[in-house]
């Protein structure tokens, strides 16, 4: 089947999947409506402020730089949140018969349908806009804009076929937890560089410009200044580097497609031993509390380590938690308690439990009969993620006071993480019965189809309350240092702030406990969806 015949197929199929995606439910067409006008609208802001700086000396460098971030941006996110593109997985096309040359240019032209692509072709717009003069440039530009954007999708296409497999295999899934790290480190570095550029002026994006100028897709970017220039042989230079980039993606992209289709799945063929492992008792379970507490506790500490889902959650929290605290601080304008930061990270783990057993949780669900079993399987989950986040955040508490030399506010930093962790084990322990959801198994979504409001009002709605809980510790907090004689008495925040969160702690499993005994088979339902 040529391409000409099944691009119109691949494009409706497309729009098909976007239209029946939100007929789902009322919730998801709502938050897709909501995203769709929030990106439509930076995307306009951005254009605005694109041809704001028509004429600025330095707005090569910027727009250099931005389609460059871009580009990068179109070859990992779509590997982390490709939810809203369910075709972005090859696989699923494997059974039908079609050559690769043919349904590469059909999946290309259909990738161009959605927001992503319009926010870019904004993007890449305003970029043109801002560095051309004279109507060469902008007919060059025009070029560049069509090339700058079809290396974008080639290039988040190319990456998701050559990682499908690995990412959607159970050990390969596992590399989905850089996803945090990359994020939460690409997000400092950006504050970073925003205020040194703010402090400095644009002149120091000049050194990073001059050498992405040269790196597909910005390097299309770069043949429109050059052009405005009188540069003609180096604009030529980067339409070609651009255009190159495109051929070679294509390229890589049709020989995935090739191996997809032809090559069996992993995980069909048999494995080299199938005879059975005798697995030690010792180890993690010896350290542990006999009992039921002891053995959620293992099963809890066990899906950090081996689910992909939730190792992927505890990295981004562990990341985040101590990356926004020890930047800060390392820039000199940050505050101690900005290590509160790593015990709110980890107190959201704290949210929708039930959800990371999944359909699994129907063994569970038998082994609650009352509400003191229900309260014992909430106290040892909680216990589990105490394991790892009180000694994590007086780690990044002590680190952050060392780095800002500010030890006389360590006991009040210290005092406010732990009432922050109790409150937040208090309403996510409160928040799991009540709005539990799925978070399915297979693909990257972190929210079963549907689910997304109880999402939103669990973490959320979650984490106002436990602010509202945290509110006299803060109160006691910030008496103590207008107070004049309230120096002296700061380390009192310590006993208190953990004596409050041990408290709220507890009260909040003894009210979540009949909620969970009572609502097992709405929360076995609701978990299972995925």
């Amino acid at each position: 089947m040529s391409a000409g015949a099944i691009t119109p197929v691949f494009v409706r199929l497309k729009l098909s999947l976007l239209r029946n995606g939100l007929r789902q439910s009322g919730g998801r067409k709502a938050a897709y409506i909501t995203s769709a006008v929030f990106a439509l609208l930076f995307a306009a802001l951005q254009l605005i402020g694109l041809i704001a700086l028509r004429g600025h000396a330095h707005a090569e460098s910027v727009v250099v730089l931005a389609v460059a971030v871009l580009g990068l941006g179109w070859a990992v996110m779509p590997l982390f949140f490709p939810s809203g593109d369910e075709t972005l997985d090859p696989t699923r096309l494997v059974m039908l018969p079609l050559r690769p040359g043919p349904l590469v240019r059909a999946l290309l032209t259909a990738s161009l349908v959605g927001i992503g692509p319009l926010f870019t072709l904004c993007l890449l717009a305003g970029s043109v806009i801002a560095v051309a003069r004279g109507g060469a440039a902008f007919a060059v530009g025009v070029v560049a804009v069509v090339l700058a954007l079809l290396v974008c999708v080639a290039l988040a296409r190319a990456v998701a076929a050559a990682n499908v497999r690995l990412l959607t295999s159970r050990k390969g899934r596992d590399l989905a937890v850089l996803s945090g790290l990359v994020i939460a480190v690409g997000a400092q570095v950006v504050n970073f560089g925003a205020q040194r550029i703010g402090a400095s002026g644009l002149g120091e994006l000049a050194p990073a410009g001059d050498v992405l100028q040269w790196v597909p897709p910005a390097s299309a970017i770069g043949a429109v200044h050059a052009v405005s220039e009188g540069s003609y042989g180096r604009a030529a230079a980067q339409l070609a580097l651009s255009a190159g980039a495109l051929a070679a993606l294509l390229a890589v992209w049709s020989r995935h497609l090739t191996r997809l289709m032809t090559s069996p799945d992993g995980s069909t063929l048999p494995t080299a031993d199938t005879s059975v492992r005798e697995r030690s008792s010792t180890g993690l379970s010896g350290l542990l509390p006999a009992g039921r507490t002891g053995t959620v506790m293992e099963r809890s500490l066990r899906y950090v380590w081996r689910d992909p889902k939730t190792k992927a959650a505890w990295v981004t929290s562990l990341a985040i938690g101590l990356i926004v605290p020890v930047f800060n601080a390392w820039q000199g304008t940050g505050s101690v308690y900005f290590a509160c930061f790593a015990a709110g990270m980890l107190g959201i783990q704290m949210y929708n439990q039930f959800g990371q057993d999944s359909s699994a949780f129907w063994m569970v669900a038998m082994t609650i009969s009352s509400t003191r079993d229900a309260q014992a399987e909430l106290r040892a989950r909680a216990y589990a993620l105490l394991l790892i986040t009180l000694p994590y955040a007086t780690l990044v508490t002590v680190l952050t006071t060392a780095m800002l030399g500010d030890w006389p506010r360590l006991p009040e930093a210290l005092g406010l993480s732990f009432a922050l962790l109790g409150a937040m084990l208090a309403t996510g322990a409160w928040t799991s019965a009540r709005f539990p959801y799925s978070i399915p198994q297979e693909g990257y979504k972190n929210v079963a189809p549907g689910q997304t409001g109880l999402a939103w009002i669990s973490i959320f709605g979650g984490m106002i309350g436990a602010a509202l809980l945290c509110a006299p510790v803060i109160a006691l907090t910030i008496w103590l240092n207008v107070s004049a004689d309230g120096e002296d008495l700061a380390w009192l925040l310590l006993p208190v702030g953990t004596l409050w969160g041990a408290t709220l702690t507890a009260v909040g499993l003894r009210l979540a406990a009949p909620h969970t005994a009572r609502r097992l088979p709405e929360i076995l339902q609701a978990v299972s969806k995925g």
